[in-house]
């Protein structure tokens, strides 16, 4: 692997139940648990399969004409089976629609190709997920 190809957040704790991951850039996004307010982590997970994916079909797609409308809604179920939480029944819905004319009628064309590519082959989260990626874990001393 090089240093081009890492990626990499740090996500500090402000308060009970709150956080912050700072990306290498410098961005910054909070989030908290359930009960803090705010975007679960859980949702940021849905949130990135469906950012990916929509960063995908708008590349695609607005080469030919800009959406009227463009949302995508992903949704699954956070269970608890014997071997801890997971989500399941992971589904993204692209609701898509653009002007008439030529350029509407290209990107309408090529919608469901460009959804599929992204799925298939270039939305980096999802395939990561489908994969089973495994995580590694540690602990540092922060003595």
């Amino acid at each position: 692997m090089t240093t081009d190809s890492l990626r990499s957040v740090t996500v500090e704790r402000t308060g009970p139940g709150r956080f912050t991951a700072t990306n290498s850039r410098g961005d910054t996004l909070t989030f908290a648990t359930g009960s803090a307010g705010g975007f679960s982590p859980v949702e940021l997970f849905l949130a990135a399969i469906g950012g990916c994916s929509a960063a995908d079909v708008d590349v695609a797609t607005t080469r030919h004409a800009e959406p009227s409308v463009f949302s995508v809604t992903v949704e699954g179920h956070k269970v608890q089976d014997e071997g801890g939480n997971l989500m399941t029944d992971l589904e993204v819905a692209f609701t898509v629609g653009f002007p008439d004319g030529e350029g509407g009628d290209r990107a309408r064309a090529i919608l469901p190709r460009a959804v599929k590519t992204s799925h298939d082959k270039l939305c980096t989260v999802s395939r990561t997920v489908e994969a089973g990626t495994p995580v590694a874990v540690e602990v540092v001393d922060g003595d």
